[in-house]
């Protein structure tokens, strides 16, 4: 059975054997890594939560669960959302699918919500 793994960007290993289908899914580029240097294999920026969602939360743990129901409302009215799933769960049967995000806590950020947003779909 495959699944869905979330990576760091800044981790240093780029890209594994078992990582599958690799989906960079921050809005901003995460800083100081080239292009040339960085496995991916879409990049579904609009997936990723609204600039003002992203200021508002500023990765403070304390407004994680507001951000998490506020991030999920954008995703049901988000016009990729459909595609989205549909790629992810195609990739699925063959291989997993690795979210690839940029903040610093492992726990508290989009990915850990897209996640479990698509696994519910």
């Amino acid at each position: 059975m495959y699944e869905i793994r979330l990576v760091r960007a800044y981790e240093e290993k780029q890209r594994e054997k078992d990582d599958g289908y690799r989906i960079f899914v921050d809005r901003l580029w995460p800083r100081g890594i080239k292009k040339e240097d960085f496995a991916y294999d879409w990049w579904p920026k609009e997936i990723a939560p609204s600039k003002e969602l992203r200021q508002a939360f500023g990765h403070e743990e304390a407004k994680f669960e507001d951000f998490r129901e506020a991030y999920l409302k954008e995703l049901e009215s988000n016009p990729l959302k459909d595609e989205f799933i549909q790629i992810v769960k195609k990739e699925l049967k063959t291989a997993n699918v690795t979210f690839i995000y940029g903040a610093k806590d492992k726990e508290h950020n989009q990915a850990v919500i897209l996640k479990e947003w698509v696994e519910k779909n």
